[in-house]
């Protein structure tokens, strides 16, 4: 086992790490990330093995963290001081294990016939939310736009609870160009449009949800087959886009289940 205490926040090698969780351009230079927590390293492992590198924190630890740690003796694990590790990790309580792994490159599907795109969504939380709904209502493949957040960034993959290992995810899509070489429909999410549920979604479809505050640009709008809503009784306006988003691929996923 190759094992490094690090105490110095000068340490180049904390210096790259602290780049790595805090950079997108980073992140896809190196095709690396980081995983935070052992539910997610666990997924990671059920589909693409052990990682390149474990991180952990001086002094807190699990039993869950000090099974991981066992199980992956081989690998170059790396302690560092409580708070340095509390820079690198992405949430408020952090769980004590961080894993450096390269970036999943999953393969596309030949035939596409449950897509979603989405554009410009902006909260890394919220795309890893919606990306989760995806993968559990058995989605394809999900594009975004050049201006959402990143799929593969600690936030986003710990929203997402390991949906990006299981499900595809282009990011920088063209959405204009995908949404009119798609093989059926493409519906696009507004406030005022035909009902969800008045659509036969048993066909090859395609969703596009849009920014957390604009919604869809028009120009995606007009280029769309059909404009829906989700009907609502109570006096609010709108969903938020990751509640949006799963209404409608789990009533996909239920009319083909009929």
């Amino acid at each position: 086992m190759s094992f490094k205490h690090i105490t110095s926040r000068d340490n180049p090698v904390f210096k790259q790490l602290k780049k790595l969780a805090e950079s997108s351009r980073e992140r896809r230079r190196l095709g690396q990330t980081l995983l935070d927590g052992p539910h997610l390293l666990r997924d990671y492992m059920a589909v693409f093995g052990t990682p390149r590198q474990l991180i952990i924190a001086e002094g807190q630890s699990t039993n869950e963290v000090n099974g991981l740690i066992q199980e992956l003796a081989d690998i170059p694990t790396l302690m560092v001081t409580t708070l340095m590790f509390a820079e690198l990790s992405p949430v408020t309580t952090p769980t004590g294990i961080l894993a450096l792994v390269d970036t999943p490159q999953l393969p596309l599907p030949e035939t596409l016939e449950f897509v979603l795109m989405l554009e410009d969504i902006q909260d890394p939380g919220n795309l890893g939310s919606m990306l989760r709904s995806a993968a559990a209502a058995g989605v394809q493949v999900v594009y975004l736009s050049e201006g959402c957040a990143e799929a593969w960034s600690p936030k986003a993959l710990r929203g997402g609870q390991g949906a990006q290992f299981v499900l595809p995810v282009v990011e920088r899509s063209d959405l204009l160009a995908l949404t009119g070489n798609f093989p059926g429909e493409t519906l696009a999410t507004v406030m005022q449009g035909e009902s969800l549920y008045e659509q036969d979604l048993r066909q090859p479809v395609a969703f596009l949800i849009g920014n957390e505050g604009a919604g869809l640009s028009l120009k995606l709008q007009a280029a769309a087959s059909r404009k829906i809503h989700i009907p609502m009784q109570g006096q609010v306006e709108s969903l938020n886009a990751a509640a949006a988003t799963s209404i409608c691929v789990f009533e996909r996923l239920r009319q083909n289940l009929n």
